[in-house]
């Protein structure tokens, strides 16, 4: 254990100043080299919402309309496709409580041909049946979990697409629960910004529309079979729409193609121009090459933007979107269209801001807290072990530049249970060496000399160490597993704090006290209150 060799000298070396070039951004402010990677030294590390205030926001998603929406597509591909095989039926209805589809056959020949047609646009529901020539499709349980877990995901990805857009500050977006998602954005002032970017559809479909048969439809409100009454963005003066539109119900092409999305001018005015993935460029200008004369409906959260005339073919697989936009409005319509549409409303359960101020005291309070606990630890140490105690006060102040090093280089956002866990580590850093030191002072008392007592109570005393920062270890992997928020901040600086007090304890402070005891060759150990006589050799 007497025995350092030179590759532990230089870990100890590399690692120390590592975490001396890692830490220094947080005392002297950001610094960054040109033509040096991101993860290089000079980022300090950010704070989170309770230290530097800003928006918190909790939000619901609907999944529940997206398993109802999957049964109206499902339902109109039915009707689509037991038209085109021509197969007559009767009351086809949706049941949303239920989640099933219900009709009738008037030919009872035609259930093999049903059959084919169901497997081919509605391979997942459950077919029975229900009286004579009474059908039900029913939407199994797997299905709807499996949906709701898709929307979960994709409305998650949206929402950080969109956040991240915004250029905030390490925003923290996680799931919460089954149908819950949770935005904290620290540094963030106007929240309604933010609520107006989550709350955003953008949906993005483009619909032919029918302008010869739109003011019957429009009048009788009956729209002809394969169509539908939408309404104009543009409001009236009493804010109702300003016009209403007949679109085919089908759209040819929707925002999942789009590839880009750019706030521009045209003609002075604010538009949004976009691009097409190659998918979505070859339908878009396959439905403009067949409809050259008709008209294109772009439909925007189940509101017609416009509605301009196909004059030529648009084979290039781009276009603008015009409208009354301001440069912040094309600018937002941009950034919502990049990200994505969201695929269910999201409704808001909670909602906070905390000021700048509240995390400032937190930070105060938190740094007091650290500075008068390694102040008495720095002084306990001292008064009981002398020497040795120094050493060890010295390990706990580059165990505390490491962690901040540890935390900087992850890019980690310190919050105030992030606080409690340094702190809660200042005091448990020194205790590995309380239990060597008392472990030497034992050797000692038993007649050995100061090189075998200290030999014997590093041996000694490293299963017990290992025993207890690998059980709290464990503790802070569940913490993190199983928590949320501020308990897993909590959980990386108290396990990360584990880890450099281990190096600190059984590396740094032993290569003080093997060098002064090998150098030196004392008789008697430098342990204060009482010093303890070794036997001579």
């Amino acid at each position: 254990m007497l025995q350092f060799p030179a590759w532990k000298k230089a870990l100890i070396a590399i690692l120390s100043l590592l975490g001396i070039l890692y830490a220094a951004p947080n005392a002297t402010g950001p610094w960054q080299f040109d033509g040096y990677p991101t993860w290089a030294p000079g980022k300090p590390m950010s704070l989170g919402l309770d230290l530097k205030g800003g928006a918190h926001i909790l939000v619901e998603v609907e999944t529940e309309s997206v398993v109802w929406e999957s049964m109206e597509s499902t339902e109109e591909s039915l009707r689509i496709g037991f038209r085109e095989a021509r197969i007559r039926t009767t009351n086809f209805t949706q049941n949303q409580q239920g989640l099933a589809i219900t009709f009738g056959l008037r030919d009872a020949a035609d259930l093999d041909a049903a059959r084919q047609v169901i497997s081919e646009n509605a391979p997942t529901y459950e077919l029975s049946l229900v009286g004579d020539k009474q059908f039900r499709l029913t939407l199994p349980e797997s299905e709807v979990q499996a949906i709701n877990q898709r929307t979960m995901s994709q409305s998650l990805e949206v929402v950080t697409r969109r956040v991240n857009a915004l250029g905030l500050t390490e925003p923290t977006i996680q799931r919460q629960g089954q149908d819950r998602i949770l935005i904290q954005v620290p540094g963030l002032s106007d929240t309604e910004q933010l609520k107006a970017i989550l709350n955003a559809q953008a949906k993005l479909s483009f619909h032919l529309a029918d302008f010869e048969r739109m003011p019957s439809a429009v009048q009788s409100g009956r729209p002809p079979p394969g169509y539908i009454l939408v309404p104009s963005q543009q409001k009236a003066a009493d804010g109702s729409p300003a016009q209403m539109y007949l679109v085919t119900k089908q759209s040819y092409v929707s925002g999942e193609n789009l590839d880009n999305a750019q706030a521009t001018f045209q003609d002075g005015q604010p538009v949004v121009s976009f691009t097409f993935d190659a998918s979505g460029g070859q339908r878009f200008g396959r439905v403009t090459q067949e409809n050259v004369g008709g008209f294109l409906a772009i439909v925007l959260d189940d509101e017609v933007i416009s509605a301009p005339q196909i004059r030529t073919a648009i084979l290039g697989g781009s276009g603008v979107i015009t409208g009354n936009f301001t440069l912040q409005g094309a600018q937002d319509l941009s950034l919502l269209l990049r990200a994505g549409a969201l695929p269910a409303k999201m409704d808001p359960v909670e909602e906070r801001t905390v000021g700048p101020g509240l995390g400032q005291d937190s930070i105060d309070a938190g740094s007091l807290a650290a500075i008068v606990g390694l102040v008495l630890v720095i002084v306990y140490m001292t008064a009981s072990y002398g020497r040795f105690g120094v050493y060890a006060n010295i390990a706990l102040v580059l165990n505390l530049v490491l962690i901040i090093g540890i935390l900087s280089a992850l890019g980690a956002t310190l919050t105030l249970p992030g606080i409690a866990g340094i702190v809660l580590t200042v005091g448990m850093a020194v205790d590995a060496n309380v239990l060597i030191f008392e472990r030497i002072r034992e050797e000692a008392g038993l007649g050995r000399t100061v090189m075998n007592a200290v030999e014997a109570g590093y041996k000694r005393a490293l299963t017990t160490i290992i025993d207890a920062n690998l059980t709290t270890l464990i503790a802070a992997v569940l913490l993190f597993a199983f928590g949320a928020g501020p308990i897993r901040g909590f959980a990386i600086t108290l396990a990360i704090g584990l880890v450099t007090s281990m190096f600190t304890a059984i590396m740094v402070t032993r290569f003080f006290v093997v060098h002064y005891v090998r150098v030196k060759r004392p008789s008697a150990l430098p342990i204060a209150p009482r010093i303890v006589k070794a036997e001579e050799a």
